[in-house]
Order: structure tokens, then sequence, then C-alpha cells
């Protein structure tokens, strides 16, 4: 069998809830290959979230470890902290774990977190910026602004590019949000119910998208509670009491 692109091995993640502890993940396992596409399903609660931005170094597991293209994406678990502040971006760990966001990971969430101030172009560059140092941004700039220019004409909206927001319609919003997670041009997108906040129309324009960006090669694990959006990918997995398994056929 073949390296995995990404593995995660016996994850484990739980939070306090008032008196009780609530555990999400109980040794959750995962083989990812490179080009696959894979819907990670369940109930409300079950933790799908989670295991998601764990997968993108987005938040840290208790327990167990993340290997991306063999690398450990988390420090030794008794060394790690759950609860990073400003100090940690100065450990090894944490800055590997930036790195990957900025570099390897690309992330398209519900809700589209686009800055209201920015329009279109500018807000698919803010990737760009982010994962480059401010000293060399001045060498980059154009380069960095074509890049944008060809994701956001593949997404379809080469004629929004001057408009903010506020002047688009929700799925328009969302292929912002995919346009900005692609920028970069990661080796894993993470999609966390990517039309749960848009009509069925839009989800569906959204999901086709999708679909073509897998045919092109672009690794994808998506989060979802929707069977039909599920059936677009490779592989169905359903998290049950924190471990993952196959979809039983729909």
């Amino acid at each position: 069998m073949s390296e995995p692109l990404l593995l995660a091995e016996d994850l484990h993640r739980s939070y306090q809830m008032g008196r009780f502890e609530l555990h999400v993940l109980r040794g959750c396992q995962l083989r990812l290959a490179a080009g696959e596409f894979i819907a990670i399903m369940g109930k409300s609660g079950s933790g799908k979230s989670t295991l998601l931005h764990i997968l993108g170094a987005l938040d840290v597991p208790q327990k167990g470890q993340v290997l991306f293209g063999g690398a450990p994406v988390f420090a030794p678990s008794q060394r790690r902290r759950l609860r990073t502040g400003l100090t940690d971006v100065f450990s090894a760990a944490e800055r590997r774990r930036i790195q990957f966001r900025a570099h390897a990971f690309g992330f398209v969430f519900q809700f589209y977190h686009l800055l209201p101030e920015l329009n279109v172009l500018e807000n698919v560059l803010l990737t760009r910026m982010v994962g480059t140092p401010t000293w060399s941004w001045r060498t980059v700039r154009a380069a960095a602004r074509r890049d944008a220019l060809e994701v956001v004409t593949r997404v379809g909206l080469a004629e929004r590019l001057k408009h903010r927001p506020n002047e688009l319609s929700g799925g328009e919003r969302q292929r912002v949000a995919i346009a900005r997670a692609l920028v970069h041009k990661p080796r894993i997108l993470f999609a966390d119910e990517p039309t749960g906040n848009l009509d069925a129309e839009a989800g569906r324009t959204i999901m086709e998208l999708v679909a073509e960006l897998h045919r092109e090669g672009q690794t994808i694990v998506l989060v979802t509670h929707d069977p039909g959006i599920a059936r677009y990918a490779d592989r169905v997995l359903l998290l049950e009491e924190g471990r993952l398994r196959p979809a039983p056929p729909s």
C-alpha cells in the first residue's frame, strides 16, 4: 500500500462542559491518499468539525498524531499545548502548524468569513499575503495578483472582482471563499459544511465546482450532514462514538 498523503492515528479530543467532560474523538483513525475525495458524515455534535479542524492543524488533539507526507503535524503528546498563546508562535511545533495552514492546507467553511471592507480580489489575495513574509511581499505581489485573478476566473467571478461581499449572493460569496482557499495551491482542501448556508440550487453549483476540482486532482476532505452532498465523494465515512467507519450503502 502506498504512503498516504495524510494519516491520522489514535486521535482523542474532549471538552469540559460545566461539570461534565464531553469525549468527542476516541481513537479516531484515517488514511487519505493524494487525489482522493472523502466525505465525513455524522450526527450533529458527533465531532465532525472537531476532526476536520485537527486534520487541518486548526485544533490540537489531546492524544494521537496527524502525519502529512510522513511528517508529524503536532508536537509529541507530553509537550503539546491545547491552547496556544502569543508566545507559542516561537515554538517549533506551532511554527510547523502555521506553515501547514499557510502552504499545504486550504479551508472552506459554512460561513464565508470574508472581510466586508475588502473586495473579491482583495479577499482572495489575503491568503497569499498571510503566507508571505512582510519583507518579501513586494517581490511576489505581482505574481500573487496573477494567481488570484486566475483562481477568481476559475470559480466564475471574473466580473465581480471589485464587488464587496455585501454585493454578492450567498453562492458567490462561497465561491470567493473557495478561491481564497485555492490561491496558494493547497495539497488538501478541507471543507466544513460548504453548502450548509446555501439554497439547493446554489449548493448544487458549489458541489459541481468542488467535483470539478477533484477531477483535476485536488485532494478534498469534506464534512456534511447531507447524504446528497456526500455522494460526490469517492469514499464516505461515518463518525460515530468518536471513531470513523465506512458509511453503509445508501
